[in-house]
C-alpha cells in the first residue's frame, strides 16, 4: 500500500495543492491529506467538484478531484461539456468500489463493470493506480504531462491501495447570514436583456461576469463581448461552483455569477458549499423568470422556492431582493465597495432578445482569454 503523505507530497511538488471531492472509503486517506495539509472543498456531489476544479485551472492553478465511481455518473455533465468543449485539465481519481470478483455493495456492481469504460467513452485518459510508491510516482509525472495538453486525466483506485491515515481535528467553521433584505415593493420584472446590460456596466479591470448556459450567455455576449466574460454552454446548474473554484484562487478579482432559476435548482446544493467557504470576492446574481427559455419557454418548478431565504439559509454573508433595475445597480456598486459574499435576486420576464445570436468565439477561446484576464493581478491565494 502507499503512504498518503508520501502520495500527497508528490503531488504537492508537481503543483498540486487544490482538491475538492465527494467522500468514498477507498480514497479517504488521500481525502484526509488533503483536509491535512492543502485546501480541500468538500462539495455536494461530484459534477460540482469537476466544475470547482475547473474554476481552480482558470486562474493557472492545478486541481485534483476525488469520487468514488458511482459518483462518476454525476459528473458526466460537466466531464464531457465543461472539461472536454473547454480544454480545461483536471487531475482525478476515481475509486473502484464493485470491482470484478472483490466483495461489495450490489449498488456498485454494474459501476464497477463500466467504470474505465465510460471513461474512455468521455475520452478522458485514465490508468490504474499502482501501489507501489516509485511506480505511482512516475505515473503522477506522467499524468502531469499530459494535464499539459489541455485534457483531464484519471486514476483509477483500488482498494486498499493507500495506508491509512488520521484525519486531524479541525475547528468547525459556521456561517450565518448578516444582512437580509426581502421582498417589500411590487417587482418591475424587467427583460433579461436590459438587466445584463446593468450588470455589464459592472465589469472593470478586477470583475469578471460568468453567465450561465442559453440564452443568459448569448445575450451577455450580445451586449459587449469582452474578455471579462465567461459563457457557460452546456454544465447546466455549473455556473456557481466554476465560480467559487476561481473565487477562491483568484482572491484579489470579483466574481459576479451570473444565474437563471432552473440552473440554480438543477445543483442548488452548490450554494451551501459557496457559503462554507465564504469568498468574500464572490456576487452571485439570480435572474428568475420562472422558465426553461433556452427550450422552448416551459416553466420551472421556481415559483415556490424563496431564493433569498435559500441563499440566507446556506449562510450568505448577505441576500438581497431586488424589486427594479435602479436596485439591482445599486447593491452591486455597493457590494464592489464593501465585498462579503453575496447573493442577490431579481424577477425578469420571460422571453428573450429577438433575432439573438451565438458567440462566434469558441469555448476553449473564451477560456484563454479569462485566464489572460484573470492573471492581470498576481494571484495571493493560500494553501
Amino acid at each position: 500500500m502507499i503512504d498518503a503523505y508520501i502520495f500527497g507530497n508528490e503531488l504537492k511538488s508537481l503543483g498540486y495543492k487544490f482538491y475538492a471531492g465527494v467522500p468514498c472509503s477507498f480514497l479517504k486517506s488521500l481525502i484526509n491529506y488533503a483536509i491535512n495539509d492543502c485546501r480541500y472543498i468538500n462539495a455536494t456531489n461530484e459534477g460540482d467538484a469537476i466544475s470547482i476544479a475547473a474554476g481552480c485551472y482558470l486562474t493557472g492553478n492545478k486541481a485534483v478531484v476525488l469520487m468514488q465511481n458511482s459518483g462518476l455518473t454525476n459528473a458526466v455533465s460537466p466531464l464531457t461539456s465543461l472539461l472536454y468543449t473547454f480544454k480545461i485539465p483536471v487531475l482525478g481519481f476515481v475509486s473502484l468500489r464493485g470491482e470484478l470478483g472483490v466483495h461489495d455493495e450490489p449498488q456498485h456492481e454494474l459501476m464497477g463493470q463500466i467504470t474505465t469504460d465510460m471513461l474512455t467513452l468521455m475520452e478522458v485518459d485514465w490508468e490504474y493506480l499502482s501501489d507501489d510508491i516509485n511506480s505511482a510516482r512516475e505515473q503522477l509525472k506522467k499524468a502531469d504531462r499530459i494535464l499539459d495538453g489541455s485534457k483531464p486525466f484519471f486514476f483509477v483506485v483500488k482498494k486498499n491501495t493507500f495506508a491509512e491515515i488520521a484525519l486531524k481535528k479541525k475547528e468547525e467553521v459556521f456561517s450565518f447570514s448578516k444582512k437580509v433584505i426581502t421582498k417589500t415593493n411590487k417587482d418591475q420584472i424587467p427583460q433579461r436583456f436590459d438587466t445584463l446590460k446593468i450588470i455589464s456596466r459592472h465589469k472593470d479591470i478586477d470583475t469578471a461576469l460568468f453567465a450561465t448556459t442559453g440564452k443568459t450567455g448569448r445575450e451577455l455576449y450580445d451586449i459587449e463581448d469582452t474578455g471579462h466574460n465567461l459563457y457557460m454552454v452546456g454544465s447546466m446548474g455549473c455556473i456557481g461552483s466554476l465560480g467559487l473554484g476561481t473565487a477562491l484562487n483568484a482572491p484579489s478579482k470579483n466574481i459576479i455569477v451570473i444565474d437563471g432559476d432552473g440552473s440554480l435548482l438543477m445543483r442548488s446544493g452548490s450554494l451551501a458549499t459557496i457559503a462554507k467557504f465564504q469568498p468574500d470576492n464572490y456576487l452571485h446574481i439570480l435572474l428568475d423568470n420562472n422558465t426553461y427559455d433556452s427550450t422552448g419557454g416551459q416553466e420551472t418548478v421556481a415559483s415556490n422556492v424563496d431564493f433569498v431565504s435559500l441563499a440566507q439559509s446556506n449562510g450568505f454573508n448577505t441576500s438581497i431582493y431586488c424589486h427594479n433595475l435602479d436596485e439591482l445597480d445599486s447593491y452591486i456598486g455597493e457590494w464592489k465597495k464593501k465585498k462579503g459574499l453575496c447573493f442577490m435576486y431579481l424577477r425578469i420576464s420571460k422571453g428573450s432578445k429577438k433575432d439573438l445570436g451565438r458567440p462566434s468565439i469558441k469555448p476553449y477561446q473564451v477560456k484563454d482569454r479569462i485566464m489572460k484576464f484573470l492573471s492581470v493581478n498576481p494571484n495571493t491565494a493560500k494553501y
